[in-house]
């Protein structure tokens, strides 16, 4: 047992260790997409499980990123033979691809078509696609740094649960998204552990993914995870953005002294570009000024 003071509460952090990778909800969006050249719905749904994305077309007439549904992934799989390509579904295939990715050798290729392609829509669309290879280049960033293998915990005072008068316990929106996320993920580790069918696995893989989205953006999912009431529960982006998140709020927020604060009237002895302002609260607000022409006098 350790014995230390209270305040790490507020700066330890945990983690919880995923049974399988799942995607950054706020790179599925933008980054992601771009990066590999695909559109944003085609990326959800390889990684919910619903399309398939060919990695290896071998020999087949197929292209390389082409996405296909289950039944063209199952007619083509008869015609031209297992094996004969490789495709997937899940957030596993585009971790594959962004750690074999080359930065490089992509940032010379798009500058290359870039210099070849003529129409305006997909000229702007690889400006974009190049602008973002570069800024990983400039970074240092890798790619699969996108997708998440590990969820990290905001420390427990951040997340409090408060017992009540009558005893009810009040407990943060948090604690009960990381709980569904606890619980997915254990789930999913012993379905893994028994050999359970391939369905079940890929279907357990996609709650996990919904319940890491839902930590970071419930408020914007389709079917966003709800609370007492009806509401969403508030994620991290909504415990961050806005006049009332955490950076507005408690970081970059000031103190006001509101013995000062007053409508402003009109008097007979003041010019438009002045205000009068009580002696002492003068004093007080420009007292460094005031000490420093002192010292030097």
């Amino acid at each position: 047992v350790e014995v230390t003071s209270s305040k790490v509460r507020r700066e330890r952090m945990g983690h919880v260790e995923l049974a399988a990778p799942v995607a950054h909800i706020w790179y599925t969006k933008n980054y992601l997409p771009l990066l590999l050249g695909l559109k944003k719905n085609e990326l959800e749904r390889v990684i919910y499980f619903i399309s398939y994305l060919v990695v290896d077309p071998g020999e087949t007439p197929l292209k390389k990123l082409q996405i296909l549904d289950e039944e063209e992934y199952q007619r083509y799989k008869n015609l031209y033979g297992e094996g004969s390509f490789q495709a997937g579904a899940g957030t596993e295939v585009i971790l594959n691809m962004l750690e074999e990715m080359k930065i490089e050798h992509l940032k010379d290729e798009l500058k290359e078509e870039l210099l070849q392609e003529r129409s305006k829509g997909k000229r702007l669309k690889l400006i974009r696609r190049l602008q973002v290879v570069e800024n990983f280049l400039r970074s240092g960033n890798r790619p699969e740094w996108m997708i998440l293998k590990i969820v990290p915990v905001i420390p427990p005072d951040f997340r409090p649960m408060v017992q009540l008068e009558s005893g009810i316990f009040a407990n943060s929106d948090l604690n009960d998204l990381y709980r569904r996320i606890i619980n997915r993920n254990n789930r999913l580790k012993y379905l893994l552990d028994i050999g359970a069918p391939q369905i079940i696995i890929q279907n357990e893989k996609k709650m996990l993914q919904q319940s890491v989205d839902a930590l970071f953006e419930n408020e914007k999912l389709p079917q966003p995870i709800l609370g007492a009431g009806g509401r969403p529960l508030k994620s991290l982006s909504e415990i961050i953005k806005g006049k009332q998140g955490r950076f507005r709020q408690n970081l970059l927020g000031k103190r006001v002294d509101y013995s000062g604060r007053a409508v402003i009237v009109p008097g007979p002895d003041l010019k438009i570009y002045q205000c009068g302002l009580p002696e002492s609260m003068a004093l007080e607000l420009f007292r460094p000024f005031v000490l420093s022409e002192i010292l030097r006098g």
